[in-house]
């Protein structure tokens, strides 16, 4: 799944706080779907300024934060898998609207694998999972269990490089987890929920979407990465969204309409398009250090949007979680396999 031009360098993986270098480039590609480079090879992408690339990252951070209380919208007026796939079809519409006007050629057969490990993990994946869970969970409790989304993503880079974590890694790693397997444990009254088996199967899916979205980032523009991911996956949210309106209930409430158009176009479009962005120009691991304040900003949107009550064991975890991924962004890696 991920080849030899990575999104990142055997010395600056998930587990090292050492600046990474952006791969040799092409000449700048800022209007969408413009390609240069040498003939009989997919051009590289212009890598964006260090400063832009980690602003591109954080607004992907914010949108993606947004994504539990819009989809908690969404439910009040659907089911979980009309949410699912409406969002990604009102996304791919919205996509390969663009995709013609800019007159985006196909990618080459190489980068099809890649992108639909996206459109798996990313597009259906952990949309659909994760409002399945979002049914019997809270978007709290949600925020902290996904918080090992960037531990996940770390370790998942960290194997498929071949550079071996240090010890210090793997402690601090299995410490999160632990943290936060206590955490849904406790909240679920002594054993794991089916939401919670659904939100750790989110983490595994999506951690691969986004390893090889950056990856793909760095030879097609960010937002053609999601673009075509979305594209790809059509044929199943029509199919599945066209199953889903005739069997669940539908009720337009203003809630419910605006989660949906905020999953599609704020979450799967816009933020994918600068996370995917901001990555290819920083790196996965820079990146990953930045999604370490989503699960917070989730919680107080919890609060703000939903007027949830937290349990004062959900920032205490959401905390601790980041101390643990903290600790694995200082540790060195050791090359070799």
């Amino acid at each position: 799944m991920r080849d030899n031009d990575s999104a990142t360098t055997s010395r600056g993986i998930a587990v090292t706080t050492a600046p990474e270098r952006p791969a040799p480039v092409a000449p700048a590609i800022d209007a969408p779907g413009a390609r240069t480079g040498p003939a009989g090879g997919t051009p590289a992408v212009q890598a964006a300024p260090a400063g832009r690339g980690v602003l591109l990252a954080v607004l992907g951070v914010a949108a993606f934060s947004l994504t539990f209380p819009a989809t908690a919208w969404a439910l009040e007026g659907m089911g979980p898998w009309t949410v699912v796939m409406l969002r990604n079809a009102l996304a791919a519409a919205v996509a390969g609207g663009f995709l013609l006007a800019f007159r985006v050629p196909v990618p080459e057969r190489r980068h099809w694998a890649g992108i639909a490990v996206v459109a798996g993990g990313v597009v259906l994946g952990f949309p659909l999972l994760t409002t399945l869970a979002l049914q019997t969970s809270t978007t709290s409790h949600a925020a902290v269990v996904v918080g090992l989304l960037p531990l996940t993503t770390a370790t998942f880079a960290a194997v498929r490089t071949g550079v071996r974590p240090s010890r210090t890694f793997w402690t601090a790693s299995l410490a999160g987890a632990a943290v936060v397997i206590a955490f849904a444990v406790q909240q679920s009254g002594g054993a794991l929920s089916t939401g919670d088996l659904l939100l750790f199967g989110a983490l595994v899916v999506c951690a691969a979407g986004y390893a090889e979205g950056g990856r793909l980032a760095r030879h097609l523009p960010g937002w053609q990465v999601i673009g075509w991911a979305l594209v790809l996956a059509l044929p199943v949210t029509v199919a599945g969204g066209a199953i889903a309106l005739s069997r669940e209930p539908l009720h337009l409430t203003a809630h419910a309409v605006g989660g949906v158009l905020w999953l599609a176009i704020g979450s799967t479009f816009v933020g994918m398009f600068v996370w995917y962005r901001g990555m290819a120009a920083i790196g996965v691991s820079r990146a990953s250090q930045l999604q370490l304040a989503q699960p917070l900003l989730t919680l107080v949107w919890s609060v703000l949007l939903l007027g949830e009550h937290l349990p004062p064991a959900a920032p205490a975890a959401a905390l601790a979680v980041l101390v643990c991924i903290a600790v694995t962004q200082r540790t060195r890696p050791r090359t070799g396999r």
